[in-house]
């Protein structure tokens, strides 16, 4: 199954999902980006953006809410692909107010996960045009 050479940014402080997740795209023919951090992967902006980027919600400093608050406020039309160990309901309501192209539960499927960022990339571009 391959997509295209799109970029796509892992940010989750836990290394064997960004390892196993880095695995999964780049077999489906995406380049990937890992961040260990929110900060790391913010700081990363400030040179390039992602096409996509899978976020962790729970990480210790720069969590994935403040991650997306910082893209919001800098008008950044990046889709977000959040994934979480912990799926609470107020988490989840949250970030759909937020507009998040999907809200996943670890362990991720994989299909679901590149269905997902198919999804999230082909309606930033139609809000693009």
């Amino acid at each position: 199954m391959s997509m295209d050479a799109s970029l796509v940014a892992v940010v989750d402080d836990e290394k064997p999902v960004r390892r196993a997740l880095s695995r999964l795209l780049r077999v489906a023919g995406f380049e990937v980006e890992t961040f260990a951090s929110g900060a790391e992967f913010l700081e990363s902006l400030k040179s390039h953006a992602p096409d996509c980027v899978i976020l962790d919600l729970h990480m210790p400093e720069t969590d994935g809410f403040e991650v997306e608050y910082q893209l919001a406020r800098a008008g950044s039309r990046i889709p977000i692909v959040v994934i979480t160990g912990r799926d609470a309901p107020e988490d989840r309501e949250r970030m759909a107010e937020r507009c998040v192209a999907a809200f996943l539960q670890k362990p991720i499927d994989g299909e679901v996960l590149l269905a997902a960022i198919k999804a999230a990339r082909a309606s930033s571009e139609a809000r693009s045009k």
